[in-house]
């Protein structure tokens, strides 16, 4: 295809996806500033993304995996550590390549824009690096080394942006980018995910407006209807690409189109609008890669691959709760039901792997997979652990666990039976089982650094998600981190192991092939093989206190091949008839 007819191709697919987003769509922004023309809609994306010059444009092609068994992500803040002198984003950079740089591939930097509350989720200015973290020379050294996913927090923004001003004002830029609603409209279906009113009484220049606010009063939600927003948002990530981006996370995207009557989560148009920007991404950077944040139950959140057309990845949402379920229940049961039921990713898709963020762990994501008795009983064991619950308010009004808040060293304390001595080891199991799944591993920081509860920094702030974002001074870091004694120390020095494991087994690549193993209630597994049939991994774990027996035969090893565990380099007798797993011991077993 030449330039000329691939120019016109992406103009008639950027037209595809705006025709079923705005055909039935009534907004003035459509008639004064493009005359009721989606093609003028279409040429100011092109614009956006500066692909109005046909030599800018890559043609992307389809189900291509932009990854390998080696990308690892390590998620963090721009100011988990710091110091006195130093921008904290140039100390991360240096904490990454003193410490992680021969594990971490990837960096998820959580927002680092000026911002009004929710550590960086009620974002200011968009354009910009909060000058407590550095600035965007300091981002573009880091995108030199690390592949860098950007925040594109697309739902809201902040209540003190220049743009909700200027809504108040009603003029400029942002005057007409809000939702808004009646107090006497439909809202009963929408679907919360906090327990604040969802509408918010403002004042403005046109009188008393209710402003939508899907998660906090100081998050107003962006009007989609208004082609504008959507153009908007194409700039920024335009701006995100020119400055070191090759990952967005798409922030609460599930909660982007609203319609009065219906839940407002999930809904066509939000899928049409992912779409569209995959579409524009790909042609502006081949290998950038889309990821969906949706908190949301599974088969919802699986509906976000699309047709391989829409997020590449998909934050395996599920996975967390299940998890650590599985480990202070001492029962596989619901994660291997689980894991049978999932498809396998698409080429050119893959699930997004991590068991801690910087959010709490999600129970909506539980909803169909654990018993609510067994939900009650793990956020009962988690608060025993210290943790802090996150409460949200269902359609009838009730309000019903939304995420528990704990660091994940703390969630491994011990089982509903109480603390106990295996608690590193407990950490470690769940962190081998995660590494080891189809898919792409993401690893928060204070996951590397066995960082606990932060009680103190849930006082001071009064918010329970500060509870797992702890802010490292550089200098006490270093220090527990060179004294192999302490927790930190142990807790890094083993997870770089199993991470340098992973890395170099084709077997894990992203989308290789996964079978779930059947080994009864105290013990997870599944195999693992290459996409070139070379080589098989069995992935075997004891999630109990106690010592557990497999028969090899349970696990169907190929007699004629050699088997070996990559974590202990045990190597199987060809007459063996019997594994014995300690408590919370995993086997890789690999016929190379």
């Amino acid at each position: 295809m030449n330039n000329i007819d691939r120019g016109t191709q992406l103009r008639d697919d950027i037209l595809y996806y705006l025709h079923n987003i705005y055909d039935d769509v009534t907004h003035l922004a459509l008639t004064q500033d493009f005359n009721d023309d989606l093609g003028q809609v279409a040429n100011a994306l092109i614009s956006a993304l500066a692909l109005d010059g046909l030599q800018q444009q890559f043609e992307p092609r389809a189900h291509q995996n932009h990854w390998d068994e080696t990308r690892i992500m390590m998620i963090s803040y721009a100011d988990s550590i710091f110091d006195e002198t130093h921008p904290p984003l140039q100390v991360l950079h240096h904490f990454l390549n003193t410490h992680l740089a021969d594990v971490v591939t990837d960096v998820h930097l959580l927002p680092f824009y000026p911002y009004s509350s929710d550590d960086g989720f009620s974002v200011i200015d968009y354009s910009t690096v909060n000058p407590a973290h550095g600035d965007w020379r300091d981002i573009n050294q880091l995108s030199r080394e690390y592949n860098l996913m950007f925040d594109l927090v697309i739902n809201h923004c902040s209540a003190r942006s220049q743009w909700f001003t200027n809504f108040i004002a009603g003029s400029g830029k942002g005057h007409d980018f809000f939702m808004t609603a009646s107090p006497e409209d439909d809202i009963s279906m929408v679907t919360r995910p906090r327990v604040s009113p969802l509408l918010k009484p403002t004042e403005t220049s046109h009188g008393l407006q209710h402003v939508w606010c899907t998660f906090s009063h100081d998050q107003v939600d962006f009007d989609f209807t208004n082609p504008n927003v959507l153009i908007e948002f194409a700039r920024i990530i335009n701006l995100y690409l020119e400055n070191g981006a090759s990952l967005f996370r798409l922030d609460a995207v599930a909660f982007l189109w609203k319609t009065l009557g219906t839940s407002c989560i999930n809904l066509v148009k939000t899928h049409e609008i992912i779409k569209l920007y995959r579409l524009l991404i790909e042609h502006k950077s081949p290998k950038a890669i889309i990821i969906t944040e949706t908190n949301i139950p599974n088969q919802e959140n699986l509906s976000y691959f699309g047709n391989a057309n829409e997020a590449h990845a998909i934050y395996n949402f599920s996975l967390p709760p299940l998890l650590i379920n599985t480990l202070v229940s001492q029962d596989s049961s619901a994660l291997t039901q689980w894991l049978m039921s999932m498809p396998p990713a698409q080429n050119g898709t893959a699930y997004f792997n991590f068991i801690a963020s910087h959010d709490g762990i999600g129970l909506r994501p539980a909803e169909g997979l654990l018993a609510p008795e067994t939900i009650n009983e793990l956020v009962t064991t988690m608060q025993d652990f210290n943790g802090k619950i996150s409460w949200r308010t269902a359609a009838d009004g009730s309000q019903s666990p939304y995420e528990i808040n704990i660091a994940l060293i703390d969630a491994c304390r011990g089982t509903h039976e109480g603390e106990d001595e295996w608690q590193i080891a407990r950490f470690l199991c769940a962190h081998t089982i995660m590494l080891g799944l189809e898919g792409i591993p993401g690893v928060y920081i204070h996951s590397l650094l066995g960082t606990m509860n932060d009680i103190e920094r849930v006082k001071n702030t009064g918010q329970n998600r500060s509870i797992n974002r702890h802010r490292w001074e550089y200098n006490k870091l270093d220090t527990v981190l060179n004294n192999e004694n302490s927790l930190h120390y142990i807790i890094l020095d083993k997870m770089k192991t199993l991470i340098n494991i992973r890395q170099q087994q084709s077997a894990f690549h992203p989308n290789a092939t996964q079978f779930t193993l059947q080994l009864g209630e105290h013990c997870f597994g599944y195999w693992r093989q290459s996409m070139d049939r070379a080589q098989s991994v069995f992935c075997i774990t004891n999630i109990s206190k106690q010592e557990q027996f497999i028969r090899i035969s349970d696990v169907n090893l190929i007699s004629t091949q050699t088997w070996s565990d990559l974590l202990s380099n045990m190597v199987l007798a060809q007459d063996q008839q019997t594994l014995t797993l300690a408590p919370y011991q995993t086997l890789w077993l690999t016929n190379r």
